[in-house]
């Protein structure tokens, strides 16, 4: 008791810079490690350590926004690393919920479980978090997870994830990991799209943000207990596609960042030219005042960050009417990439490495609650050839409806029959983008790359009971980050490069004899193996139409 009235007594004195370390010493030794000449200070944390918020590149802010991330000077004055780094800049966004109904309750339930609330935002917010088993030494040589999360190119930080989770249960099945995870720019300051853009070179630089960071884990995680060669880069959703587009750039060559990539809910799909992104930039330059500049790009770099903020803000987010067809996304930009990504699957452009790619089951749900006022068949063919494929022929589209009814009975949430129809072309729209965008590219990939690299698949079929959304996108993330069984998968997988072991059953690689995958279940039998071969003839034809017809 008097060292507890002690310590306050003296942090009161010292002030808040010292509530940290102070509280440690109370608590328990604090971890360190050193980065070049600095001691890093973390947090304990039962079994793990965990230090966050540590700068990977130089803030990306004044002249260096808009450019491609510049790498962290060395570290020569030591720091804490006891609390998360600000959330890179987001983007306005509004779930699209009604004042009340069986729809709010749904999306109330899913803004309380996976849509947190993110640590406050900035511009300056390339930080990297490292979580380790406490006993780790620079001589431990683990095997390391690197976590890119989603959130539609636009949201989404690390601070929303625990990865004391997945730490502590390889800990538990007694292999044991380093995890990280990565901030990246986001929305406009990430993923700006325009042929001035282009001429820079300066496209994508959210997926240059990462790719930053997976050299900063190759400098420096010896200093944690790990092992810079035994890399597994992890993501869900726009962190799926994230790693995806990490196998497909650079010719394939991963320069040695990572071995191995496990992708929820992503994987190569159609993405066009950057000049696409024009009407979004030209929106942009007009609502900064940068209309007239001779230079637009320069005059944006040096626009007030607040002003630049209501601007991205009042383009299209992921839950405007548009939906997935979004304004501000991986494009290619002829340097991270160098053609359309299915077209670079078909060269070859893929890292031979192993990895893991998979669904949930009804991914377009959530996505086609902004489309609630299409309720006609006539409605919602327009919708499909002016907002997703205008490129496309009318004859092509009209096939594409035949391969998407408008029976409610084969739609998503599928195997639902006729529930969940909330309005007469919810669960058809919901069918359409959940295979567009995820379960068709998903199936292209695998299929290209069978007999080539070791590759496994997955399914998730788990909350199905949810209303309205079904086994809906993100919902896999209450699983692996539960922890569960998909835990115990990844984790595995990240140690021994084979996804099996004491994991309940095994679960087989994917070939073009036998495409299994592995789909998580809810009820008594948690698990089976079944065949990728659902709705065949609906994503073969999808998949024949973006091969046609390339953004």
């Amino acid at each position: 008791m008097l060292l507890q009235s002690t310590l306050i007594a003296v942090v009161v004195y010292l002030g808040s810079t010292w509530i940290s370390p102070l509280y440690n010493l109370y608590k328990g030794a604090a971890p360190t490690v050193i980065l070049d000449s600095a001691t890093v200070t973390g947090v304990p944390d039962g079994s793990v350590s965990k230090f966050l918020g540590i700068p990977f590149a130089q803030p990306p802010t004044g002249q260096f926004r808009f450019r491609l991330p510049q790498p962290i000077p060395a570290y020569n004055e030591s720091f804490l690393a006891t609390a998360y780094g600000p959330s890179c800049p987001q983007q306005s966004l509004t779930l699209p919920v009604p004042a009340s109904g069986l729809v709010a309750e749904t999306l109330d339930y899913l803004t309380d479980t996976i849509y947190n609330v993110v640590t406050p935002s900035a511009e300056d917010c390339l930080t990297v978090n490292v979580v380790t088993p406490a006993n780790a030494t620079p001589d431990s040589a683990l095997p390391v997870v690197v976590w890119i999360f989603g959130g539609g190119f636009e949201d989404g930080s690390t601070s929303t994830y625990n990865g004391g989770t997945i730490a502590n249960r390889a800990i538990e099945l007694d292999v044991p990991v380093v995890y990280v995870s990565v901030n990246y720019r986001l929305s406009a300051f990430g993923f700006l799209a325009s042929q001035e853009v282009k001429d820079a070179g300066v496209g994508n630089l959210g997926l240059q943000d990462q790719r930053q960071a997976l050299r900063w884990v190759q400098q420096y995680i010896r200093a944690f207990g790990g092992d810079p060669t035994k890399v597994t880069i992890w993501g869900e959703s726009a962190g799926a596609f994230s790693a995806t587009f990490h196998m497909l750039t650079n010719g394939g060559d991963t320069e040695g960042l990572f071995r191995a990539a496990f992708m929820e809910s992503g994987s190569a799909y159609p993405v066009g030219d950057i000049s696409r992104g024009q009407p979004y930039y030209d929106a942009l330059v007009a609502d900064t005042g940068c209309a007239t500049a001779a230079d637009t790009l320069d005059c944006l770099r040096g626009v007030p960050y607040d002003t630049l903020l209501a601007a991205v803000d009042r383009s299209p987010s992921i839950f405007a009417y548009q939906s997935l067809v979004l304004a501000w996304q991986p494009r290619v930009d002829g340097v991270f990439l160098k053609a359309e990504p299915q077209a670079l699957v078909e060269q070859g452009s893929v890292a031979d490495i192993p990895f893991i790619v998979g669904d949930c089951d009804d991914e377009g749900t959530l996505f086609s609650l902004s489309t609630l006022n299409i309720t006609t068949s006539a409605q919602f063919a327009e919708y499909i050839q002016t907002i997703w494929l205008p490129h496309v022929p009318p004859e092509v589209i009209a096939g594409l409806l035949e391969m998407y009814p408008e029976d409610p009975a084969a739609g998503s949430p599928f195997n639902t029959f006729d529930l969940n129809a909330i309005t007469p072309q919810f669960k058809r729209i919901a069918a359409f983008q959940g295979d567009y965008v995820f379960q068709a590219p998903r199936r292209f990939f695998l299929q290209q790359r069978s007999g080539k690299q070791k590759a496994w698949s997955f399914l998730s079929k788990r909350h199905k009971r949810i209303p309205v959304l079904g086994s809906f996108h993100a919902s896999d993330l209450l699983e692996i980050y539960g922890p569960s069984d998909m835990t115990d998968y990844l984790v595995r997988f990240a140690a021994n490069l084979e996804p099996g072991g004491d994991t309940g059953i095994p679960w087989p690689p994917y070939t073009a004899e036998a495409p299994s995958m592995l789909t998580f279940l809810d009820g008594p039998v948690p698990l089976a193996v079944t065949q990728d071969t659902y709705r065949a003839e609906a994503m073969a034809y999808i998949t024949n139409m973006t091969l046609a017809y390339p953004i």
